[in-house]
């Protein structure tokens, strides 16, 4: 992850931007803000509007996660998610993580992969962390830590960091695998909820207005004009997107903030706050209920309940004990009803929750 604010020559940036939670607008003090600096253009051609796309990625999250945990005071939104979480990691050291992660200045790209697909899953990603070449590994830690001393990187951690890249990318794979597990994983089925809700309204912005209807309202530090991307940044950079497209990633975590990233390996990409983190933790999660069962039936039930994450009929089937013609029928009215919804990854058919289910199983 390349510099912050502030930074030069970035591959990754990040503008400050969003409400507070007591309701009061930052428009108008980003606006003002964003007099003071320059832009960064991102030239958008024709094919490039063919090949915009969304996706997730769980790793993403679980690191803007860390952040929050490191500095919680910049987001009142998640609030009642750091109450929930505190003490979880009270016997893990992440004070190497912690050190990779400044509020300005340069990550390692190595930490947050550019996600695969749409429906990336964090131990792929993790595995894709684990499988960084040593050498990239062993730059980045050193473009990273080597001269910098803020004040919460203690030297000792910076040295054992940067004398043994292969023990540094091991013990940073580990600690990213507890930081999603304690921090994270419970609450994805609420996180993907927000994520997916997101992209739907997106899509369809996107389909009714081109980027530009899409681009309006999703950040105040980005504008649209004469078919480039303009983002208020530190520094200046004009780059075309060169048919690549642009890959648009919301976030819970990076609010205020918007991340803008430009190098490879990642697609252009802009990482924006998802709509709606205002209510993220004040909607009860996904539970069971008798009163879901006697409406749709108890198979049905069950398998709209068990839908938080994508999976196909056939491992549906098994998870509920049913038969697979069982599954696919009574998945086949859950969508006809606008309570699920599938698509094809590969050879197999994946189905998950819309909002509609989602707000059904919440009770």
């Amino acid at each position: 992850m390349r510099p912050y604010v502030g930074a030069p020559g970035p591959a990754c940036l990040v503008v400050m931007a969003g409400s507070f939670a007591g309701g009061g607008s930052l428009a108008q003090l980003i606006r003002l803000w964003s007099n003071q600096f320059v832009t960064v253009e991102l030239r958008v051609g024709t094919e490039d509007l063919l090949r915009c796309r969304f996706a997730l990625s769980p790793l993403w999250e679980t690191v803007a996660a860390v952040r929050t945990l490191a500095d919680p005071r910049r987001q009142a939104y998640h609030l009642p998610w750091l109450r929930k979480v505190h003490g979880r990691l009270s016997d893990a050291d992440l004070a190497p993580l912690i050190a990779l992660l400044p509020s300005s200045g340069y990550t390692p790209d190595f930490l947050t992969p550019p996600p695969a697909g749409p429906l990336d899953d964090v131990t792929a990603e993790l595995d894709r962390v684990a499988a960084t070449p040593l050498e990239q590994v062993a730059r980045e830690l050193h473009d990273s830590l080597a001269g910098r001393r803020p004040v919460r990187v203690r030297p000792e951690v910076a040295r054992r960091l940067l004398d043994d890249p292969a023990k540094a990318l091991r013990e940073l794979v580990a600690l990213l695998r507890t930081c999603w597990t304690a921090l994270l994983a419970d609450q994805w089925p609420r996180l993907r909820d927000l994520l997916d809700n997101d992209i739907a309204v997106r899509s369809r912005q996107l389909a009714d207005g081109g980027l530009r209807r899409l681009i309006k309202d999703l950040h105040a530090s980005v504008h649209w004009h004469e078919s480039t991307l303009r983002v208020a940044a530190p520094y200046r950079l004009t780059k075309s997107l060169g048919g690549q497209g642009l890959l648009l990633m919301p976030s819970a975590f990076v609010w205020p903030a918007l991340t803008v990233v430009v190098e490879p390996p990642w697609q252009p990409t802009l990482i924006y706050p998802a709509r709606g983190i205002a209510d993220l933790w004040h909607q009860p999660p996904p539970r069971s209920g008798e009163a879901l069962h006697r409406l749709i039936g108890r198979t049905r039930a069950e398998l709209l309940l068990g839908l938080d994450d994508p999976v196909s009929t056939t491992a549906l089937a098994r998870q509920h004990g049913v038969s697979a013609a069982t599954a696919s029928a009574h998945l086949a009215a859950l969508r006809d009803a606008g309570l699920v919804t599938s698509h094809r990854v590969s050879y197999a058919v994946l189905y998950r929750r819309t909002a509609l289910g989602t707000a059904l199983c919440h009770g």
